[in-house]
């Protein structure tokens, strides 16, 4: 079966049969993504849908303007409209995640109305990530492969060719004379994946090649969804989301005896989304540093993690917003993440020590003093007004937004995370 129609049969399983009016296209000037863009405008002549193209120049190497506006040509040629978006790194934190998250959070303020992009992540990407995330020693949860639609920010990354290998998207762009510009950092051996690119091509050789491994990591997400599954059912009968007064609290509460008798793969999944969903975190945390943490809740101990403290009490394992980690409640999150918070007053910020002081006796007795002081509380100046989930102050319209989603239960987060 010829590519073009491999491409049309993706798309139906993903966005069919009633595909939008428009979709938006994610191309770098790489083939992978080339070879996209020239997939997709040959399938919009038959189904009539229109295209919005977004390049995301992250200023790490000088061609990425060059390669833009190859892009932008090559898109007024087909006659789709086209806009580069720019972004330059603060040098803070993990230079390829940060760019990873600014390319989403960039295209998510460029779509306008549009709900669906299209990436062109391939079998080689997934067996590339395979290989990676295998040498960090990551479980199930991490070699899965990744979804061809996931729903972040507030669209649909649309992944339409995972099934297609890079050499033949390359030949097809090959037969039809198109362009494409060849990444520098693709053979730099001092990039993970550059490594593990080139460790693909010698693993092949024995049997173990792109197709192999990203079967593996399809049946990985397999694996992932029943586990996911599982992992909501014991949700239900071991944990609940905190509420203090009839408001949230943003804090996760496990039952430590039902906890105790989960199994440990179930314990980990449910640790691990617990703090993905109190600090507002996307990334996982890592195995190597979640199984100590959960053995020390299992002993009656606790720690920290992810930006969030858990710690056993006398009958529940408590998660809840490490204060020091972020001292404030604002509209946007850490690193620019989306709210945790929202308020119809100003002055969000966390309780703290301060606060704690200035609250009657009656207010402390309803939380513990160490995980009150992450609570979020509505300051003028350095006078505490409310804190909602202790009873203390006027009335205040206070909602929790894991992952910036309003009305996300824990239970959805953890069968979508």
């Amino acid at each position: 079966m010829d590519l073009d129609q491999r491409f049309a049969d993706s798309m139906g399983a993903l966005l069919g049969p009633s595909f939008p009016s428009e979709i938006g296209l994610a191309v770098s000037g790489g083939g992978d993504s080339m070879a996209m863009l020239t997939l997709a405008h040959n399938w919009t002549k038959r189904w009539g849908v229109n295209l919005q193209v977004v390049t995301v120049d992250h200023g790490f190497r000088p061609e990425a303007a060059e390669e833009a506006a190859m892009v932008a040509e090559e898109c007024a040629t087909l006659g789709w409209p086209h806009e580069t978006l720019r972004w330059n790194w603060d040098g803070k934190g993990n230079k390829m995640q940060a760019a990873r998250e600014a390319r989403l959070r960039l295209i998510d303020g460029w779509r306008g109305s549009l709900r669906h992009v299209l990436f062109a992540h391939t079998r080689d990407d997934v067996a590339e990530g395979f290989l990676m995330r295998l040498a960090r020693g990551a479980g199930v949860e991490g070699l899965a492969a990744m979804a061809p639609r996931r729903r972040v920010h507030g669209f649909e990354v649309v992944r339409p060719c995972l099934d297609m290998g890079r050499e033949e998207l390359r030949h097809y762009l090959t037969v039809l004379k198109g362009r494409w510009a060849d990444d520098p950092t693709n053979d730099d051996p001092s990039f993970d994946r550059a490594r593990m690119r080139r460790l693909l091509s010698v693993l092949a050789d024995e049997g173990l090649g792109a197709d192999v491994l990203s079967g593996a990591a399809q049946r990985m997400a397999r694996a992932r969804r029943a586990l996911a599954a599982r992992a909501a059912q014991a949700w239900e009968e071991a944990g609940r989301e905190g509420q203090g007064c009839g408001v949230p609290t943003g804090e996760i509460l496990f039952s430590r005896g039902r906890f105790a008798a989960l199994e440990r793969d179930t314990q980990l999944r449910l640790l691990a989304a617990a703090l993905m969903w109190v600090s507002g975190n996307p990334l996982r945390p890592r195995i190597t540093a979640l199984e100590p943490l959960l053995d020390r809740l299992l002993s009656g101990g606790g720690g920290t993690l992810h930006g969030c403290e858990a710690v056993a009490e006398r009958s529940d394992i408590r998660i809840f917003g490490e204060f020091k980690a972020n001292a404030t409640c604002l509209e946007r999150g850490p690193q620019d993440r989306p709210a945790l918070w929202s308020c119809d007053l100003r002055g969000l910020r966390k309780l703290g020590e301060d606060g704690w002081c200035q609250l009657p006796g009656d207010a402390r007795a309803r939380h513990p003093h160490r995980a009150a002081r992450a609570l979020p509380s509505v300051w003028e100046g350095d006078m505490l007004r409310a804190c909602p989930a202790l009873g203390f102050g006027p009335k205040v319209t206070l909602e929790f937004l894991p992952m910036g989603a309003r009305s996300l239960t824990f239970r959805q987060f953890l069968m979508t995370h």
